[in-house]
Formats: structure tokens, sequence, C-alpha cells
């Protein structure tokens, strides 16, 4: 059987890495007319707090397209300048906080629950104990935020950002057990993306098996090259089957680069399981 095909999978399309040609609010639409009726985005902003204006264009983009939006990442800096994320930074404190209300926001508006928190990479000068603290205490706030829309809270290993500390799923869950020790929230989860786990080295099936009760998003792509499932090495369907197995019924977001024509030409679905 192919997996990509198991009824228990369900896709939801990263706007923010596909369809880049055409306009960002116009993307939710292509995906309808790819066949998805979910998205996700990262930050779709220039800055942490957009102005209503703009938050009402992207609402509205999402709503006319009739998807919805299962995933939003929190203000995560300048990423093309290599930027992973603000909520570690001290001096972003404030930004961040000011961030977790315009995130929500955006997400109960449309029924969003789950958020991405990319944790930051290290700063040059700044002790990464203090950088800590200022993380976990900046989790708890977009935690208790959060759960106030019946929603949780990602934390993602990444890879290709050498600053970037949270490398393994086990560095990741310790810091989500940390908030939960420290700070009594208990609606951080685990955002197990298979190609960053995999390029940084981790046995993913075994990360899977040991944290799979805290995973409640999962990302794919192929590696080498970030491509369609099938253009590099990765198991992902064997990957995705263990996960059914275990009882995942969440998304599966699609955050690759497009290689192909068609991007989704790999995916032998029924318009039924997209």
């Amino acid at each position: 059987m192919n997996i990509f095909a198991d009824s228990r999978l369900r896709y939801t399309v990263n706007c923010s890495i596909l369809f880049t040609d055409v306009p960002l609010l116009d993307r939710p639409q292509r995906a309808r007319d790819a066949g998805f009726d979910a998205v996700e985005f990262w930050w779709p902003f220039g800055g942490p707090v957009p102005s209503d204006a703009d938050v009402t264009a992207f609402v509205s983009a999402i709503r006319d397209a009739g998807v919805q939006l299962t995933g939003l990442n929190f203000a995560a800096g300048d990423m093309p300048a290599g930027d992973r994320g603000i909520l570690s930074d001290p001096a972003q404190k404030q930004a961040f906080r000011d961030n977790i209300a315009a995130t929500v926001g955006i997400g109960e508006q449309l029924g969003t629950t789950a958020f991405n928190a990319l944790y930051g990479n290290r700063i040059d000068g700044v002790d990464p104990l203090d950088q800590d603290e200022v993380a976990i205490e900046n989790l708890a706030a977009a935690g208790k935020a959060a759960a106030n829309i019946g929603a949780v809270v990602l934390i993602e290993p990444v890879s290709g950002a050498p600053a970037y500390p949270l490398k393994s799923a086990a560095g990741a869950v310790a810091t989500i057990r940390r908030v939960a020790r420290e700070q009594d929230v208990h609606n951080l989860r685990l955002l197990a993306d298979l190609y960053h786990l995999a390029v940084n080295g981790e046995d993913v099936p075994a990360a899977l098996e040991a944290h799979h009760d805290l995973i409640a998003h999962v990302q794919i792509a192929d590696s080498p090259g970030r491509g369609e499932p099938g253009t590099g090495s990765l198991d992902l369907g064997g990957q995705l089957a263990g996960l059914a197995a275990r009882g995942y019924d969440g998304y599966v977001g699609l955050e690759y680069k497009a290689t192909q024509p068609d991007p989704f030409a790999w995916l032998e679905l029924a318009t039924t399981t997209k």
C-alpha cells in the first residue's frame, strides 16, 4: 500500500515555501485549486505586530479560499538573513510578547490550533543561560495565550542554522518539559520535521518512537535538497507509517521546495484524503 494514500494522513500545504511564483495572499487559493483544504504559514508579515489592514487581508485570503489555517509561526525575525526566532533574545522580549497577541489573535479568528515558536539562534555576547531563561518565560506566556483558544505551541528542531540550539527531538522535548516543570504550562508540543531531524543526523524512527506522545505536528521534505518526497533518499513513507501506527492523526505539513513542474505529482491520493 502507498502510505501516502493512507486515509489516516491529512495534508496541509506550507504556503510560505510553496507557490512562491505568486504573491503570498494568492497562495491559499492556489492550494485550494490544487485540491487541498488546509494550509500553514511561517509568520507572513514584515514585523512582529502587523497593521489591522494587513491582518484583515491575510484573514480574508484564507477565508475566501475556503481553506483551514492549521498552523502559523510566531514572528521569527529576518529568516532570509539567518534569523530563526526571537523568543530567546533578551533584547526582543517585549517584541515577542506583543507578537503573541497578534499571532494568537489571527489564530482565534481562523480556528488555528497550532503555533510554531522558533527558539532563536545563540547570540554572540549574550550568556546562553540568560537566553534560555527568557525563552522559557516567553514560551510559557505563549502557551498560556494559546491555551485560551484551545491551541498548542510547537517546538521545532531545525537544521541549517549552526547557532540554533535545538537540533534534536530530545533537545526540544527537554525544553517542553522545562516549561511544564518551571512554569506549570502544559500545552507545548513537539513539531517533528522529518527533514530537519534527518539532516541533523537524528535516528528518526527511534526519535519518533521515543517521543510520539508529544508530537502534535509533522512536516516533510526529502533530503538532499529539501524537495518533494521521492527526490531524495529519506524513508518518509515508512516514518509516516510508523507515526500512523502509533496513533498520530494530525496534519502532515508539506514544507518543501518545488523542484518539479507539478510539486504534488508524488502524492497519489484521492481527493477525499487531501
